[in-house]
């Protein structure tokens, strides 16, 4: 009887849990803002084409079936102080911190590992007019594994895969005061994990390279007392005209299964290589630099639903940084800033 009875209070325990309802609504991650890479930032918010990014796994995987070198690479994220509601902030499209480390990748020949913290939300405030206490910690980390292949018969034709793992937590606290005392309404301490993965291809003829990317095409996030969910389904299709110094982008993204929510990207890349009297007598040591330039939008209708990007980089020998500025409505003083940096062997 007395284990009967703790079965049954265990049962009506998470039963109270999952009726209520959790403060996520959508897993959507995959907005061009988001993106981990400032060279793709800077040219428009979007790459599936341009294998000389060292981020090129996190939007095509298939990029990396031609690369022999060795690095590794970090981006972090600077954004401009906003003046945002508790909700607004707890938005999947705002989940970074203002200032923070966003990506680290591995690249070593067809393959790459990297760590993405997804979500990284802690927040605390009280609320006046209803006089209640929210609190809101919400973290998601990604590992992902990426893997590119060829054929030989196919040279033109590449095709990548990233596997995902995804780990994470939520507490979630509402109080409500009463005098002096404050009365829980609201309690959620739950744990998530989940898989997903991407698939990629690319072709290229002469100067034209084509791209496509499924996103999320097969993903379960499983909480330990609610539903399985699913992260929202993306696909995005690009071409890019210019194999050397000079590129031109032109990129499309959109939902799957769902209201589309598509952007429209265009960028550009400029990129200047010389070389140089290295440290030592050995020879001469190759240095670049790369200027951006970029728009994406959901209809280009109006300044205001515009982003404007722009980017540089310069790379020495092995080592390389890379800046983007991404602004939306077209306000300079309202960017968000990612910076990158790495070693290549």
């Amino acid at each position: 009887m007395k284990y009967g009875f703790l079965i049954l209070f265990t049962l009506f325990s998470l039963t109270l849990a999952a009726q209520s309802p959790l403060p996520i609504d959508t897993y959507d991650y995959g907005v061009p803002e988001n993106n981990v890479s400032a060279i793709a930032i800077g040219m428009g918010g979007i790459n599936l084409t341009n294998p000389d990014d060292p981020f090129a796994s996190y939007g095509n995987p298939a990029l990396l079936a031609n690369n022999e070198d060795t690095m590794i690479y970090l981006a972090y994220r600077l954004a401009d102080n906003e003046n945002l509601s508790f909700w607004e902030a707890a938005s999947v499209s705002n989940f970074l911190k203002e200032k923070q480390f966003k990506y680290f990748t591995l690249v070593s020949k067809q393959a790459a590992f990297s760590y993405q913290p997804m979500a990284a939300i802690n927040i605390s405030e009280f609320d006046a007019a209803t006089n209640k206490t929210l609190y809101y910690d919400y973290k998601l980390d990604k590992l992902q594994v990426s893997l590119a292949m060829k054929d030989k018969n196919w040279p033109s034709l590449t095709a990548g895969l990233n596997l995902k793992y995804i780990t994470g937590r939520l507490v979630y606290l509402v109080e409500r005061r009463e005098g002096s005392q404050f009365v829980r309404e609201h309690f959620i301490d739950d744990k998530i994990k989940g898989a997903s993965g991407d698939l990629g291809l690319t072709m290229q003829t002469g100067d034209v390279s084509y791209g496509l990317t499924v996103y999320d095409v097969l993903s379960r996030l499983w909480w330990e007392n609610y539903d399985p969910v699913s992260i929202q389904r993306r696909i995005g299709t690009a071409v890019q005209y210019g194999s050397g110094a000079s590129k031109t982008n032109f990129g499309i993204q959109s939902k799957i299964s769902r209201k589309p929510e598509t952007t429209y990207h265009v960028g550009y890349s400029f990129t200047q290589n010389w070389d140089s009297q290295g440290f030592s007598a050995d020879g001469d040591v190759q240095q670049g630099m790369d200027l951006r330039v970029g728009f994406y939008s959901h209809d280009f209708y109006g300044a205001d639903n515009i982003n404007l990007t722009l980017g540089a980089g310069y790379h020495y020998q092995m080592i390389r940084f890379d800046f983007s500025l991404n602004s939306k409505g077209l306000k300079i003083s309202d960017s968000e800033f990612l910076f990158s940096m790495g070693l290549g062997f």
